[in-house]
């Protein structure tokens, strides 16, 4: 069946709610790997930062195999789940990629526009650029805003995803994000909110410095947004060429998108996440794509999945095994 329960991931006894599970895991976990910084420059003039970590702590290349890894919103690729999924396929032997979207690496990318979740070409870019590198088998892991990315990469156009890509994995990602952005104004959730907003007010402020003319970039009033309605009212939807923010909503979600994949993708979603939606526990259109599982998981909030008396995550150890027995590309 497409879909499915687990029932067996226990989280710490100590991170007995959903937030708990979210919240000390993005302050509190780390973990380290090797990366080697590679800055490719796009088509459109702007530029991208890398992250490889070769297996078995390499500075060049020594596997055909790679896996590459996707952040999440206003994340990058120290996050603990990037870092934490790249050493565990350094481990089994796959280099690692972990790349930042734009603005994400630390220093502020070249044009007006960011990045969003049904952003595929850039995606679409750093996975053609990988395997020019003369990787033979690859698998993508995107989390939260990342998986819809991958998710997007996958179904959007499924006949140009290269043959080198074997496997497809999406974690804790708003299929239906219309539906998400809205869990995050119920009572008890709205701080994660203000946080995202706070950090995408940061760089709208470092981008009205570098361009201070510019029609929709402008910090002018920032901190009267207070929700994503707002901010991608003024922000996102002009620079991307969408109607309205719930436009940008309708038509960035990954989910209409899981019908056409045809590569074998799983997707693990917590039933606990704050962050979505109940329309993200179902796969819609997608039902009869074989293709495409979707692992119900009780716990674990919104990509943590942290385990009793490990540093490493259910998710990671689950990806593994797939890996390991169903794919045999380990």
């Amino acid at each position: 069946m497409p879909i499915s329960s687990n029932a067996s991931y226990k989280p710490p006894f100590w991170q007995f709610n959903a937030h708990i599970q979210t919240i000390y895991p993005s302050l509190m976990r780390k973990v380290k790997v090797n990366y080697k910084r590679e800055r490719v420059d796009l088509p459109d003039g702007d530029f991208l930062d890398l992250d490889w970590s070769y297996c078995k702590g390499k500075s060049e290349i020594r596997s055909s195999k790679l896996v590459i890894v996707t952040h999440g919103l206003e994340g990058d690729s120290t996050r603990h789940y990037v870092t934490g999924m790249v050493k565990k396929f350094n481990d089994l032997g796959f280099d690692g990629l972990g790349w930042n979207c734009r603005s994400c690496s630390g220093e502020m990318n070249r044009l007006p526009r960011f990045y969003h979740h049904g952003d595929v070409d850039d995606i679409r870019f750093v996975v053609n650029y990988a395997i020019s590198k003369g990787y033979k088998e690859v698998v993508l892991v995107g989390f939260s805003m990342g998986g819809s990315m991958t998710l997007r990469l996958l179904g959007d156009k499924p006949d140009t995803v290269p043959n080198e890509v074997k496997l497809g994995v999406a974690v804790s990602v708003p299929l239906d994000l219309f539906t998400s952005v809205f869990e995050l104004y119920k009572k008890g959730r709205r701080f994660y909110m203000k946080r995202f907003i706070d950090k995408l007010g940061k760089k709208i402020k470092a981008k009205t410095e570098i361009f201070p003319n510019h029609p929709i970039i402008n910090a002018d009033g920032y901190e009267k947004i207070t929700n994503f309605e707002e901010f991608d009212n003024r922000y996102t939807a002009p620079l991307f060429g969408f109607k309205d923010a719930h436009d940008f909503y309708k038509k960035a979600g990954a989910k209409p998108f899981l019908k056409y994949i045809q590569k074998p993708t799983f997707i693990f979603q917590a039933i606990n996440d704050p962050f979505l939606s109940p329309e993200c526990f179902e796969l819609g259109e997608a039902s009869d794509n074989k293709n495409v599982h979707l692992e119900l998981i009780a716990q674990g909030g919104h990509v943590g999945f942290m385990m009793p008396n490990s540093k490493e995550t259910y998710i990671e150890n689950r990806v593994a095994e797939i890996c390991k027995t169903t794919f045999q590309v380990v």
